[in-house]
C-alpha cells in the first residue's frame, strides 16, 4: 500500500462524552498513516492501534436528534423492509449504536430484531421494545447462532481494521442460509478525497471504502452484490448483498468502476491538504483579528477532526450540538465546551460553521428561531 497522508498525533476517539476539560485536552492520541492500494482501491490507516479506541457506554455517536437524519433513516428502513420482504422476519444489526435504526425497521414491518453494540442503551431505544433484544457487546462468531433473515451493519465497517476477516466471519455465521440479505451503509471515501474533507478523516475510521473497493470486498469474502448506490447527498455508500454458494456472480455496477478516479483523488488529497488547512485557518484568523467570534455546529467526529486539524483551540471557543447528552461536555484534543443552540442567543457569534452541509437548512431554521443573525457556512 502507498502512503499518501500522515498525521503524527490525533485524538484516538471522537465521540466519547468527556466531562472534564483537562481530560479532553490531554486525551490520548494515535498516529495516522493513510495508505492506498492502487490495485483494489482500499484505503486504510496502517498505523491504527485498536487498543486505543474505546467503544463503551460513554460513546455518543447518534445523529437521531436531527429530523433530517431521522427522515433519511426512516425512509431507508422502510425501503429495505419492503424491498426484501422482511415483514414479520428477523433482523440482526451489527453495530446498532443506540438502536434507532433497528427500531425503525421493526416499526416498518420487520418481525423481530437483535441489536449488538458495546455502547447500546436499551433505555434510550424507544418503541417495539417487546420485539427487540439488545446485546451490549462486540459482534463475533460467538453470536453465529443468531439466525436472521437480514444482517444490517451501518457505519461500523469503517471502524474495523481486519475487514476481510470480519466479512468472512459474517459469511461463516450465515452458513447455508443463502436467502439471508446483507445490508451495509458507510461513508464514501471518494467524496472525502475529492473534497479534501479533512474533517472526515479521523482515528476511529481506520478503513475507508469507495463503491468499487466495497463491492470487491464483498465478492472476495463470499457475497453476491445485489445493489450498490450512493445516498444522503452522495455522502453514504449503500450495498445490498446475499451470500453466494460458489463463485460470486451477479451484476456489475457502473459505480464500482472507480480505480482511476480513486488514484486521481488520492493524489489530489495528498497535494491539496496543506492548502485546505491554510485557507480555513486564514479565514478564522481574519475573523478573530476583527474581534468577531465563530462556533462550529456539530460536536461529533467531524468537529473533532476539524478543530484538531486546524489547531483551532484558540480560534473557536464553543461547539454547538442539538444532542442534549453532549451539553456541558468537551471536545477531544482541543477542549471546547459543547453547548446547546440556545447558548448562541447570549454569545452572538458572527459565524457558524456547519460540520456537514446536509444540515445547513435545518441549522438555519434553528438560528432564525433563536434570533441569531450569524453567517452560516459549511465545511
Amino acid at each position: 500500500m502507498e502512503v499518501f497522508h500522515e498525521e503524527a498525533s490525533i485524538p484516538a476517539n471522537s465521540c466519547l462524552l468527556l466531562a472534564d476539560r483537562a481530560e479532553a485536552e490531554g486525551f490520548q492520541r494515535g498516529s495516522m498513516r493513510l495508505s492506498f492500494c492502487r490495485g483494489c482501491g482500499f484505503v486504510a490507516n496502517t498505523r491504527f492501534d485498536p487498543s486505543l479506541a474505546e467503544y463503551s457506554s460513554r460513546y455518543e455517536e447518534t445523529q437521531a436528534f436531527s429530523q433530517r437524519f431521522v427522515d433519511f433513516a426512516a425512509g431507508l428502513a422502510k425501503r429495505w423492509v419492503d424491498k426484501y420482504d422482511l415483514h414479520g422476519k428477523d433482523v440482526l444489526e451489527i453495530g446498532c449504536g443506540k438502536g434507532e435504526f433497528l427500531t425503525l425497521m421493526v416499526e416498518h414491518g420487520a418481525g423481530r430484531g437483535t441489536g449488538i453494540d458495546p455502547g447500546v442503551n436499551a433505555e434510550r431505544a424507544e418503541g417495539s421494545a417487546d420485539r427487540i433484544t439488545w446485546i451490549a457487546d462486540f459482534y463475533s462468531e460467538r453470536y453465529s447462532h443468531l439466525a436472521a433473515d437480514a444482517v444490517v451493519c451501518r457505519h461500523t465497517l469503517e471502524h474495523i481494521q481486519p475487514v476481510g476477516e470480519f466479512m468472512r466471519s459474517v459469511r461463516r455465521a450465515i452458513g447455508e442460509r443463502t436467502d439471508t440479505v446483507v445490508l451495509f451503509e458507510l461513508p464514501d471515501v471518494l467524496r472525502v478525497l475529492r473534497e479534501v474533507a479533512f474533517w472526515d478523516v479521523y482515528y476511529e475510521h481506520c478503513s475507508y471504502f469507495s463503491a468499487g473497493s466495497l463491492a470487491r470486498l464483498f465478492r472476495a469474502t463470499g457475497f453476491e452484490v445485489l445493489d450498490l448506490a450512493l445516498d444522503y447527498d452522495d455522502q453514504y455508500l449503500l450495498i445490498e448483498a446475499r451470500p453466494s454458494s460458489g463463485q460470486p456472480d451477479g451484476p456489475r455496477f457502473d459505480l464500482e468502476d472507480d480505480l482511476g478516479a480513486l488514484s486521481e483523488a488520492v493524489d489530489h488529497f495528498g497535494s491539496a491538504y496543506p492548502d485546505k488547512l491554510r485557507e480555513w485557518k486564514a479565514d478564522l484568523d481574519r475573523l478573530r483579528a476583527g474581534g468577531a467570534k465563530a462556533v462550529i455546529w456539530g460536536s461529533g467526529s467531524k468537529g473533532v477532526a476539524y478543530l484538531n486539524g486546524l489547531g483551532a483551540d484558540d480560534l473557536i471557543e464553543y461547539a454547538v450540538d442539538i444532542n442534549p447528552f453532549k451539553h456541558g461536555m468537551y471536545m477531544a484534543g482541543t477542549g471546547q465546551r459543547i453547548v446547546a443552540p440556545e447558548f448562541l442567543r447570549e454569545y452572538r457569534p458572527e459565524m457558524v460553521i456547519a460540520m456537514n452541509p446536509v444540515y445547513v437548512d435545518e441549522i438555519q431554521r434553528d438560528l432564525d428561531a433563536l434570533g441569531v443573525d450569524a453567517r452560516l457556512v459549511a465545511v
